[in-house]
C-alpha cells in the first residue's frame, strides 16, 4: 500500500505543479456560440485543467488507508468504476475532515472529479508496479473466455481438490398471476444457456478467492495438528493473545506451501484436460521473488 501510495503522490504532486496557462487560455477562449463543436485540442486542455485542479485540491490529502481498498481488490479485478467509487468514498471523508461541506455541489463536483483522476493515477502506480499480478489477471481472464465460448461454466479444482463450479447462468422468470398479486420465479436449472461475460469477468477474483480459502483450510488444519484455537472469517484471523506469534508463524509457513505449487500450471493442465482439442494460452512467467522471505516479513500479515 505504501509504495503504491508514494508514487501516487509523486504523480499528483508534479500534475499539481504544472504551469496550466496555455490550457486555460483554451478553455477560456471558447465560445459554444461562435466555435461550435468541441474541438480535440479544447477537450485535451479542458483534461489537462480539470487533472490539475484536482491534483492541487488532493495533494495533501492522499495517505495510505485512500488507496489501500483499492490496491486490495486489484488482485480480484476491480474495475475503474469499482475503484473510482472506492477512492471517491475515501475522498469524501478526507475532505470532511479537512473542512469542507460535502454536500455542496461545486464540493461534490470537486470530490468526483478528483477520484476519476486520483483512480487513473492509482491503476497506472499498480500496472508499473505489479505487472506480474496484471499478467495473471489478464491470463486468467482469457482462459475463461475461452471455457465460455464452449457454452460451459468455468470449472476448478483447488489445492486442496474442492472441485469448483461457476454457477453464472441465464436465469428465467415465469410471472405467476394469483388472486392477490403477481409472483416473480426465476428458474436456474443447470440446463439453462451460461451468461458468457459474468463467466469471463468473475473467474479471476474467484479464482483467487479460492486459493485464499485454501490457505485459511491449510492453517486451520496446522493449528488443529498443534493443539491450538483458531477461527477465521476470509481474510481475517483469530486466535488467543498467547498464541499470535505461533499463528503469525503457521500461516506464513501455509502460503509459502501453498504457492511453492505450480498453482495456474495445474489449472491450465486441468483446463486441456477437460477441453482436449483447444489450445490455452501458456501461463505467465513467475518473478524472481524468494516465497520464503515471506516468513520474515513484519507486514505480510496482520
Amino acid at each position: 500500500y505504501s509504495e503504491v501510495m508514494v508514487k501516487v503522490v509523486e504523480k499528483v504532486r508534479l500534475d499539481a505543479e504544472r504551469d496550466i496557462e496555455k490550457e486555460r487560455g483554451v478553455v477560456d477562449g471558447w465560445d459554444r456560440e461562435k466555435d461550435g463543436k468541441k474541438s480535440k485540442t479544447l477537450k485535451a486542455a479542458e483534461q489537462v485543467v480539470n487533472d490539475v485542479m484536482a491534483a492541487q485540491a488532493i495533494v495533501e490529502l492522499i495517505d495510505r488507508k485512500v488507496v489501500k481498498q483499492t490496491v486490495m481488490t486489484s488482485v480480484y479485478g476491480v474495475t475503474f468504476i469499482g475503484a473510482r467509487q472506492q477512492l471517491q468514498a475515501r475522498l469524501t471523508e478526507k475532505f470532511e475532515e479537512a473542512g469542507f461541506n460535502i454536500s455542496d455541489e461545486d464540493t461534490e463536483d470537486l470530490i468526483y472529479k478528483s477520484s476519476k483522476y486520483l483512480t487513473t493515477q492509482v491503476m497506472a502506480a499498480l500496472n508499473d508496479l505489479f505487472t506480474g499480478a496484471r499478467a495473471t489477471m489478464e491470463w486468467l481472464t482469457q482462459v475463461a473466455a475461452i471455457v465460455s465460448s464452449q457454452s460451459q461454466p468455468v470449472t476448478w479444482v483447488t489445492p486442496l481438490n474442492l472441485p469448483c463450479v461457476q454457477p453464472y447462468r441465464r436465469n428465467r422468470e415465469r410471472i405467476v398471476n394469483t388472486v392477490v398479486q403477481q409472483v416473480v420465479i426465476s428458474d436456474d436449472q443447470s440446463d439453462l444457456p451460461i451468461q458468457t461475460q459474468k463467466q469471463r469477468s468473475a473467474f479471476p477474483p474467484n479464482f483467487v478467492h479460492s486459493l485464499d480459502s485454501s490457505h485459511m483450510l491449510m492453517t486451520a488444519v496446522e493449528m488443529k495438528k498443534r493443539g491450538l484455537d483458531f477461527s477465521a472469517v476470509h481474510d481475517s484471523y483469530w486466535c488467543h493473545p498467547r498464541n499470535v506469534d505461533e499463528m503469525s508463524e503457521i500461516l506464513r509457513e501455509q502460503f509459502v506451501d501453498l504457492y511453492t505449487k505450480p498453482v495456474l500450471d495445474n489449472l491450465r493442465n486441468d483446463l486441456m484436460l477437460q477441453y482436449p482439442g483447444i489450445e490455452f494460452p501458456p501461463v505467465p512467467e513467475t518473478g524472481d521473488l524468494d516465497l520464503n522471505s515471506i516468513k520474515e516479513s513484519r507486514y505480510f500479515f496482520q
